[in-house]
């Protein structure tokens, strides 16, 4: 196993080796932000929930935890400009990180194929210097496609992370939502 990984990195044009560390370096900034995001969201609609489910038992305002609190408290007058001003500063909160994980998700394969399209042309190059027998064309087409494979296996992973991510903003914003309109329901 790792002598054909060093076989790989040994065969492979620099450009293509290139291409498979910054996808490396993608994938791991994508987990990263997919993870501290999910838990971060989870741990917020958690709080969102638990203030929804009291104002509907019969509480006058928020829990102290809920993020529309602080528009709440320093406002002298609760208004439906207040409670929107607090529902938009929750929701660019809330999707904090979906445009890195769409950026990803969109350029990812093509970063992946032009590793492959270098590697491809490296190959051809080879083969003119050579007697071009099929052996040497499979071989280096197999190793570019591997950039390829790459490119696409982080475009996976990222397109799904940001649907998961946007469904969960949205859940939270829908808690407080329904929150906001229980708050001036009371009100009128």
């Amino acid at each position: 196993m790792l002598n054909n990984l060093i076989d790989f990195y040994l065969k492979s044009h620099p450009v293509t080796i290139g291409v498979l560390a910054l996808l490396s370096i993608y994938f791991i900034v994508l987990n990263w932000v997919f993870f501290y995001r999910y838990f971060s969201i989870n741990s917020w609609t958690s709080r969102e929930s638990d203030s929804l489910e009291s104002l509907l038992m019969g509480s006058t305002t928020v829990n102290q935890d809920s993020f529309l609190n602080n528009f709440i408290r320093t406002s002298s007058v609760i208004s439906k400009e207040v409670l929107a001003l607090g529902m938009l500063a929750a929701t660019k909160e809330a999707t904090k990180g979906l445009s890195i994980l769409s950026i990803f998700a969109s350029t990812t394969p093509f970063i992946g194929l032009f590793g492959t399209v270098v590697s491809i042309l490296d190959t051809f190059t080879h083969i003119g210097g050579t007697s071009g027998n099929m052996s040497i064309i499979a071989a280096g087409v197999s190793d570019a496609l591997v950039a390829t494979a790459s490119g696409i296996f982080v475009a996976i992973f990222a397109y799904t992370y940001h649907q998961i991510l946007k469904r969960k903003s949205f859940e939270l914003v829908s808690y407080l939502q329904m929150q906001s309109d229980a708050i001036l329901a009371r009100k009128a």
